[in-house]
C-alpha cells in the first residue's frame, strides 16, 4: 500500500510538471502510446518554465532520493540534453533537517550510551543537512572538537521504494528507447543504487577517509581529518572538526591573502594524484565538501569532507586513460581513434579515418585557451555526441571520473579562470607514465611480483604434466588427442624460454639504469639485500635460457 501511495504521489508531481515531454512517445508500442495520449496530466496547463527548470522542480519536490538521482544524472552529459544537465546542476544538496531529538536517538542507540556521557558537549541543532544525514557539532571528553554525522531516519526504507520505481522506469526506457541499449539506464541507477547504499555506511565512509588520510599523510596538498572509530558505527559517524573557508566563498578567500592561481593548480595536481598515483579518489568534490586552510595563504591547503563517495580504476583503466589524455594534450587524434578501437569502445569495424576527424573537430577548437573560455560540459556534450554517432558504449568504470572532473573544472574556473589545465596536467601524466612504464617501474613490478613467481616455479612442472595426464586420460587416444599432447608440451617450452629471457631482460635493463648515475662501488653500497637477490635470480635465469636454446 505505502509503494502504491508513493506511485501516486509521483504521477501526480508527473503531471504538475507536465514532464511528458520527455518521453519518446514515437518509439513505445501502441497500448502505451495510447495510455499517455489520454492520461489526465493533459488536463493540466503546460507550465511556463523550462523544461530543464521543470525537471529539478519535480526532483526536489518528490526528495532527497530524487535529488541525490538529480545531482548524479546531472554529470551524465550522455543521457541529457545540454540545458536539462545544467538546469540539474543546481539543485542544492540542503534539505529540510530532522528533529535534534531523533539525531539523539540513534546516536545513543548506535553507541549505546546517553548522549551526555559520550560527549562534554552535543548541539542538537544542526550544523547542516543534506540528502542522507545530517551533520551536528559536539566536543568529546577529552575536549576534542568533533562533527557527529547521523543518517536520516527511515531513509532506507524509502530508497528501496523509491529505488524499486526507478529501476522500473529505467526498464521501460531501455526497452522502448532507441538510445536505451546503448546508454544502459538500469546500469546507471545501478551504479546510483550501490553509490547511495555505499552513502548509507558512515563505517564504509570513515574507512575512505582514512585511506584518504594516509595517501596524503604530512601532505602540503590536502588535508583529510582523522575518524574516531570508537564512536563511528553504521548509522552514525565522528570526526575532527575542521575549520576553514569555503572554497566556494571566493571574496573571503581573497580578503585573506589566498594565492587563488596556486590553490586551482593545486586542486589539479590533487585530482590527477588520487587517480594515478592512489588509484582511489574523492568522488563528491562539489563545493560543500571542500573547505581552504589560510593559515599560510602564500601556499594554502585544501580541507576535504564527507567521504561517502569514492572512486578507483584498475591498472589498465589507468594506463588507457592517461594514453588517451596525452594523445589528447599532444593532438595525436589518430592514436585517440585507434586506442578506442582497440580497447572495444567502439565497434572494432569502426574506419579510424572517420573517427579521428570527428575526434579533430571537437578537439582542436579549445586547445591553447584558458579555462574561463573553455566549457568542458560543451566539450563533453560534444564527445558524447561523436561517441552516438560512431555507436560508443558508456563505460559506467568512468562516470565517477568524468564527474569529479567536472567538479574540478568548476571549482578551477571559480577560483582562478586563467588556469591553463593543459600546461598544469601534462607533465603531471608524462611523469608518472615514465615511472608506469621505464626502467624505474619495471623494476618496481619485478621486486612485487618476482618473489611470488620463484615461490610458484617449483610448481609449475608438475602442474603442466598432471594437466597433460588428465589430458591423456580422458579417453582420447587418436592422432588429435597426441597432436594437442605435443602442442602443449611445445607452448610450454615456448612460455619457459619466454618467461626467462624476459625477467633476464628485465634485470639487465635495471642495471643499466642503475648506472647512469652511479658507479658500481656506490651501487655495491646502497643496494639493499634483496637487489641483490634480484640480480642472482636474474643470473640463474640467463644461465638456465641458455641451456634451453
Amino acid at each position: 500500500m505505502k509503494r502504491l501511495q508513493r506511485l501516486f504521489r509521483i504521477a501526480w508531481v508527473f503531471c504538475r510538471y507536465r514532464l511528458d515531454i520527455f518521453l519518446p512517445m514515437a518509439e513505445l508500442p501502441v497500448p502505451l502510446k495510447l495510455f499517455f495520449l489520454l492520461a489526465p496530466w493533459h488536463l493540466f496547463p503546460q507550465p511556463k518554465l523550462d523544461r530543464g527548470d521543470r525537471l529539478r522542480l519535480a526532483l526536489e519536490e518528490l526528495g532527497p532520493v530524487f535529488v541525490k538521482f538529480g545531482q548524479i544524472l546531472s554529470t551524465r552529459r550522455d543521457l541529457l540534453p545540454d540545458d536539462m544537465a545544467f538546469s540539474l546542476k543546481n539543485l542544492q544538496d540542503k534539505v529540510p533537517p530532522f528533529p535534534g531529538e531523533a539525531a539523539q536517538d540513534i546516536i545513543e542507540k548506535s553507541l549505546g550510551a546517553p548522549v551526555a556521557e559520550l560527549f562534554a558537549e552535543f548541539s542538537r541543532e544542526p550544523m547542516a543537512s543534506a540528502s542522507v544525514a545530517q551533520v551536528h557539532a559536539a566536543t568529546l571528553r577529552d575536549g576534542r572538537e568533533v562533527v557527529v554525522k547521523v543518517i536520516r531516519p527511515g531513509i532506507e526504507r524509502v530508497i528501496r521504494q523509491d529505488l524499486s520505481l526507478l529501476y522500473m522506469m529505467a526498464g521501460l526506457l531501455e526497452r522502448y528507447w532507441s538510445e536505451g541499449r546503448r546508454l544502459h539506464p538500469v546500469e546507471v541507477v545501478a551504479d546510483y543504487d550501490s553509490t547511495i547504499h555505499d552513502e548509507l555506511d558512515q563505517q564504509r565512509e570513515a574507512a575512505n577517509a582514512s585511506q584518504l588520510r594516509r595517501n596524503f599523510e604530512n601532505s602540503s596538498l590536502i588535508y583529510i581529518p582523522y575518524i574516531d572509530w570508537d564512536y563511528t558505527r553504521k548509522s552514525v559517524l565522528v570526526m575532527e572538526r575542521i575549520y576553514g573557508i569555503p572554497i566556494a566563498d571566493v571574496a573571503a578567500l581573497q580578503a585573506a591573502g589566498v594565492n587563488l592561481k596556486v590553490l586551482a593548480e593545486k586542486g589539479v595536481e590533487i585530482f590527477f594524484t588520487q587517480v594515478f598515483r592512489d588509484s582511489f579518489f574523492h568522488a563528491d568534490m562539489h563545493p560543500g565538501n571542500i573547505f581552504v586552510d589560510v593559515s599560510n595563504p602564500a601556499d594554502p591547503r585544501y580541507i576535504a569532507v564527507d567521504f561517502g563517495i569514492v572512486g578507483t580504476l584498475d591498472p589498465d583503466d589507468q594506463s588507457y586513460l592517461a594514453r588517451n589524455l596525452l594523445a589528447f594534450f599532444r593532438r595525436d587524434y589518430r592514436q585517440v581513434a585507434e586506442l578506442h578501437i582497440q580497447s572495444g569502445w567502439v565497434p572494432a569495424d569502426t574506419r579510424v579515418n572517420e573517427f579521428e576527424a570527428a575526434i579533430r573537430t571537437v578537439c582542436e577548437p579549445i586547445f591553447e585557451k584558458p579555462l574561463k573560455d573553455i566549457s568542458f560540459g560543451h566539450f563533453l556534450l560534444r564527445l558524447f555526441q561523436t561517441a552516438r554517432r560512431f555507436n560508443m558504449e558508456v563505460q559506467p568504470q568512468l562516470v565517477l571520473l568524468q564527474k569529479t572532473l567536472l567538479n574540478v573544472e568548476g571549482l578551477g574556473r571559480q577560483l582562478y579562470p586563467e588556469l591553463d589545465l593543459w600546461s598544469t596536467a601534462q607533465p603531471f601524466l608524462e611523469t608518472w607514465m615514465r615511472k608506469r612504464i621505464g626502467p624505474s617501474g619495471l623494476i618496481k613490478s619485478l621486486q612485487t611480483h618476482l618473489p611470488a613467481w620463484l615461490e610458484q616455479s617449483p610448481e609449475m612442472p608438475q602442474l603442466v604434466h598432471d594437466a597433460l595426464v588428465q589430458l591423456r586420460n580422458s579417453g582420447s587416444n587418436g592422432q588429435s588427442s597426441r597432436a594437442t599432447l605435443e602442442l602443449l608440451r611445445e607452448n610450454r617450452a615456448r612460455e619457459e624460454r619466454r618467461w626467462r629471457r624476459g625477467l633476464a631482460a628485465a634485470a639487465l635493463v635495471g642495471v643499466a639504469w642503475l648506472s647512469i648515475d652511479h658507479d658500481l662501488a656506490t651501487i655495491a653500497q646502497t643496494m639493499p639485500a634483496h637487489g641483490w637477490a634480484l640480480l642472482a635470480a636474474a643470473t640463474w635465469l640467463i644461465a638456465g635460457s641458455a641451456r634451453k636454446t
